[in-house]
């Protein structure tokens, strides 16, 4: 076992040099190198590259938007085969189970294929089926890119700018959704019923009693895709009636449900009577309470003009990877403000504000979960796709509609009331209590028990270039020492010796050269 992993290693790093050499990488990474580089690498990449596109926090911009546009269409098995994994999951014919099935894949992508079959009782259905050992190859594939990222952090002087373990661990627990149809048949029906009362939205239905890990069977949507207008005009729809539905239904699935399709892109939407359905909901994303209440104080904050509470939730949504400067995270959360707090809610883009509070959350070492990013995904995507197809339709407005910006027209009294009167009783009680916190204070100064912490921002910089001074001034002493003492030793007759320079002589030359030498390099390098 450990031989053919070791094998595959082989096997895989050198398809991996070849890429990397195909795409000419010496000369500069670019945005459509690295997708290029993503597909050629197959499925693994091809996903990883999708997860990475959600994470403008830990990856450029323009690497996320080329990133999107990953190819994730895939050369379909022969039928045989497919006939084969549905036979060994079923443990009996194709036949038995399925009256007619279609050798042609309706769609290929890298974990799984779809194939349009009929049961026995005739009803249509779509069988998506997983290919052989994709699950064992994209765990190699993280292994093997884990120990790619150790090195990388072993040989690099600098933190990476890119948080690969934290992508991989994301990576992980989505591939290993997306590899269990179980799980998707699941997201299927929880979005069924939480959309049950919505006339206007559907999903298929799922055959549980034919849907295994590997195999996913579900009715088959007949419909018309939601980017093909001249088809949606010639059959009678509007598309800013349709544009309209789909931004408020989304906005529902973000802000009531907290329970959301990930990959809303058009491939993903029918159009079927009056109902838009929903496909493919392998990759869902969800937020909690504590993440839609930041988000909410995020905008009111900005429609405010609040930087105190626009930075304090941004403190919330992010996790910190470091010391964060407080001082320069509120200059540009005022910056942001300043930016678009006079904008018309109606002129602004949803996308590109997100887009500026995540590049707040990088430049401040702050990161996000998957909801958020996904979240952050599913906003650009779905206005992306608004504005192509229903530019009459503004998705910010049903947004901040949704969100409750009229704040007097939303406020809940009673609730506010009752908030109110906890907070007046919370500092009524607080402020009976500073007499004696007071006296305390007063009691353990004189006492000399009073400690005080100070944490000076912005004083980081002077103490590191002190800190630095000081090696170099150690590094300068340590290296005279052992010139001195070399030299000392070198008049001496002691044995073993070296062209009859004592051996012990000759170490301490070499060290001090060492020591020497890392100074100058110090020294030309910050001059």
């Amino acid at each position: 076992m450990k031989k053919a992993e070791l094998d595959y290693s082989a096997q895989r790093v050198s398809e991996m040099v070849g890429v990397l050499r195909k795409r000419e990488v010496v000369r500069g990474l670019t945005p459509t190198k690295l997708r290029l580089i993503l597909e050629d690498l197959g499925p693994t990449y091809v996903k990883l590259g999708q997860i990475m596109s959600m994470r403008p926090d830990v990856l450029p911009q323009d690497y996320c938007d080329e990133l999107v546009h990953l190819q994730t269409e895939a050369k379909p098995l022969p039928f045989e085969e497919i006939r084969k994994i549905i036979e060994a999951e079923y443990d009996c014919s194709l036949e038995q189970v399925f009256r007619s099935m279609e050798e042609r894949a309706l769609g290929s992508a890298s974990i799984a294929q779809v194939h349009r079959a009929e049961l026995r009782d005739g009803t249509a259905v779509a069988v998506k089926v997983q290919r052989p050992n994709i699950s064992g190859t994209i765990a190699r594939d993280i292994l093997l890119f884990r120990r790619a990222a150790a090195i990388m952090k072993l040989v690099g002087k600098r933190e990476s700018v890119i948080d690969f373990d934290q992508i991989l661990d994301e990576f992980q627990a989505i591939a290993r959704q997306e590899m269990d149809f179980l799980i998707e048949a699941q997201n299927i029906e929880e979005f069924c019923r939480l959309n049950a009362d919505e006339p206007h939205i559907d999903g298929p239905k799922v055959h549980r009693g034919l849907t295994t890990p590997r195999i996913l069977v579900m009715d088959f949507v007949e419909g018309i895709p939601f980017d093909d207008e001249e088809a949606l005009r010639a059959a009678g729809y509007d598309m800013n009636q349709l544009g309209r539905r789909l931004g408020e239904h989304y906005v529902r699935q973000l802000v009531e449900d907290g329970f959301f399709h990930a990959d809303p892109h058009p491939g993903n939407m029918r159009i079927r009577g009056d109902k838009i359905v929903w496909l493919d909901f392998g990759m869902m994303g969800r937020l909690s309470h504590r993440d839609m209440a930041a988000v909410r104080k995020a905008i009111m904050a900005l429609a405010r003009r609040d930087a105190y509470e626009m930075k304090a939730a941004v403190l919330t949504l992010g996790r910190p990877r470091g010391r964060i400067d407080h001082t320069r995270l509120y200059e540009e959360v005022e910056a942001l403000i300043q930016r678009y707090g006079d904008m018309n809610f109606s002129r602004l883009g949803m996308g590109e504000l997100t887009r500026q509070i995540l590049a707040t959350l990088k430049n401040n070492h702050l990161a996000i979960g998957p909801g958020l990013s996904m979240f952050a995904r599913g906003i650009i995507t779905i206005e992306g796709v608004m504005r192509r197809h229903c530019p009459g339709v503004s998705f910010v407005d049903i947004f901040t509609r949704a969100f409750s910006l009229d704040f007097e027209k939303n406020i809940d009294w009673p609730e506010e009331m009752a908030r109110l009167k906890q907070n007046g009783y919370n500092l009524v009680r607080k402020t009976m209590q500073l007499p004696e916190q007071i006296s305390d204070i007063l009691r353990m100064t004189m006492s000399g028990q009073t400690k005080v912490n100070l944490d000076l921002t912005g004083s980081e910089e002077p103490l590191n270039r002190l800190d630095g001074m000081i090696n170099k001034l150690v590094f300068g002493i340590l290296g005279a020492a052992l010139l001195l003492g070399s030299s000392v030793i070198s008049t001496t007759q002691m044995t073993p010796q070296i062209l009859e320079i004592p051996l012990l002589g000759v170490l301490g030359y070499l060290a001090a050269l060492v020591l020497c030498g890392k100074l100058l390099w110090d020294i030309f390098k910050n001059r």
